[in-house]
């Protein structure tokens, strides 16, 4: 009995564990534990206003993504794979340039945790992809993965998914060539598509129907911009696309491609 108590006392005495950040570029694999990245000499303190994530002014201890891209080329494809399930596709270029907009990771400290996202959620680390300038290069929600577990350098993904793709017939400059683009933006870290995708976080958005073929017209629109105004539901996770985020042109075409791919069901 005295032997349990003491070892539940140590238990209680512990920190809170330190985690380990993967990274799968060219040449292997290379882990990262939370001790490394905060003693890295180019970490350093970091204000992040009008955070994603905390939807306010935050302070971290972060690193520039670029220094931890050891091979990666501008034009190579990176996914971040958060712990939910959520993965991010996300092309090379703007994780190592180094303005005007600039990615860095932040690390949590174990010793000073992040306040949770919301009530009764977690926060947003061990590890979280955090941008200074953002507005200067166009960055999106969406790449801004938090819970970071890996990132791994992949083919795009058009060679990985096929079944994503819209007609091979459609003109360059047709709207669902757009509204495929911003569907790898905005959707594909979450959902899949005819069983394609690596996202393990919400349905599929063509299997076994497409929303489109069960929504009202205005009432997609609507869920879109804020789905708890459509279905509240207090356990729900997709965040709403504003206009500043998603605007209409481009609702239309991610609509456009949406419809589109009802037509081209493909059995995973």
């Amino acid at each position: 009995m005295r032997l349990c108590l003491t070892l539940l006392c140590l238990l209680f005495a512990l920190p809170v564990s330190a985690a380990q950040l993967t990274l799968t570029l060219e040449g292997g694999s290379r882990q990262w534990h939370t001790a490394q990245l905060l003693a890295h000499p180019q970490a350093r303190d970091l204000e992040v206003e009008q955070d994603v994530a905390y939807k306010r002014t935050m302070h971290y201890r972060a690193i520039p993504l670029a220094v931890l891209l050891d091979g990666v080329q501008p034009g190579d494809h990176l996914q971040a794979v958060a712990l939910d399930g959520f993965a991010a596709e996300m092309p090379a270029g703007p994780l190592l340039q180094a303005g005007p907009a600039q990615a860095w990771l932040a690390i949590e400290d174990p010793s000073q945790p992040w306040p949770p996202l919301a009530k009764g959620k977690p926060g947003a680390g061990p590890f979280y992809l955090v941008w200074r300038n953002p507005q200067a290069s166009g960055i999106r929600p969406e790449q801004w993965p938090f819970q970071i577990a890996t990132i791994r350098r992949l083919p795009p993904v058009e060679a990985r998914f096929p079944a994503l793709l819209p007609a091979p017939a459609l003109a360059a400059n047709d709207p669902v060539r757009q509204g495929f683009a911003l569907f790898q933006q905005n959707c594909l870290a979450c959902h899949r598509l005819n069983g394609a995708g690596d996202a393990q976080f919400g349905p599929d958005l063509n299997l076994p129907h497409n929303p489109t073929e069960y929504f009202q017209p205005a009432f997609l629109r609507q869920y879109i911009r804020d789905p708890q105004s459509l279905r509240h539901w207090p356990q729900a996770k997709m965040p709403g696309f504003a206009p500043q985020v998603l605007n209409e042109q481009e609702l239309d075409a991610l609509l456009a491609y949406l419809v589109h791919m009802a037509g081209r069901k493909v059995q995973p």
